[in-house]
């Protein structure tokens, strides 16, 4: 392969990873360790050069991939056979699904695209009444703690360099304002009114939010949360099942694709949707 060739499959490779990524060009090159203008030259169609040795170390080393397939020398991006380590650990769980280690790898994932599939629906958008209901009678749990995590979740999601997408089972949403399974007991008048405030913060954070509703009869997941190109975090109840893989990441990123593409409520539909939901007990708006 000619130098030109191979610039242009370095040139096609590069921006693989920073589509990949999730991050603009600016938080891409900061993250990477070089500046924007290098960034810039490297992305030009008109160039034929490549980058400089220590440029290539960066960005391999960044995105988890070989120089050898950043050349496009290689078609397997490992950094040789296990060069890029897969990392697994356990998290103890604490307080709630919405405990300080999720609050933790969201800060940590600034400037990428968090992805999460919640148990139910995201903590976030519950009413204080909805996380003391959830909560109360649940092993290990603090409904007051779950509450102010809840809060912390959003003020971080409002920061304009987040980005979070849920994908949200739509028969959860259906059972809670119906107030069968877990959310029996809970008020009438407590699910609508979670209902309006979920729809209202879904409309008021798009589309720094965006949340896609799935069918189950069409796909069916286990709650994860995909922080951008860092690491997967599998909800087990008192656990974390936390992965730090190239493929791991991959695999969970495609997964949640395959959601995407199961949704049968869009983003922006799914405002007006929840508002429209009936909830038995109640007046309807």
């Amino acid at each position: 392969m000619s130098s030109p060739d191979r610039s242009a499959v370095f040139r096609e490779r590069l921006i693989q990873v920073i589509e990949r990524s999730g991050l603009n060009h600016a938080a891409f090159a900061r993250r990477a360790g070089f500046d924007r203008s290098t960034l810039a030259q490297l992305l030009d169609k008109e160039s034929r050069r490549l980058p400089r040795a220590e440029t290539l170390v960066a960005i391999a080393a960044f995105a988890g991939v070989s120089l050898d397939w950043l050349l496009g020398l290689s078609q397997r991006e490992e950094v040789g056979a296990k060069i890029v380590a897969t990392v697994l650990r356990l998290e103890t769980q604490v307080n709630s699904p919405a405990d300080d280690h999720w609050l933790r790898w969201t800060e940590d994932a600034t400037g990428y695209r968090v992805r999460t599939v919640p148990a139910t629906f995201p903590d976030f958008l519950k009413t204080p009444d909805v996380l003391r209901h959830e909560y109360a009678e649940m092993i290990g749990a603090d409904a007051i703690i779950s509450i102010d995590q809840a809060h912390e979740r959003l003020a971080l999601l409002r920061r304009p360099e987040n980005e979070l997408e849920a994908c949200v089972a739509l028969e959860r949403i259906e059972t809670f304002a119906a107030g069968t399974a877990q959310w029996k007991g809970l008020p009438a008048e407590a699910r609508r009114a979670a209902l309006l405030r979920m729809a209202d913060l879904i409309e008021e954070l798009y589309p720094s939010l965006r949340v896609y509703l799935y069918a189950l009869r069409n796909a069916f997941s286990a709650p994860f949360t995909v922080f951008g190109q860092q690491q997967v975090a599998i909800y087990l109840g008192s656990h974390y099942l936390v992965l730090s893989g190239v493929e791991h990441i991959r695999t969970f990123s495609q997964r949640y694709d395959t959601l995407i593409r199961a949704s049968v409520v869009q983003p922006h539909e799914v405002a007006n949707f929840i508002r429209t939901l009936p909830v038995p007990g109640t007046v309807s708006p």
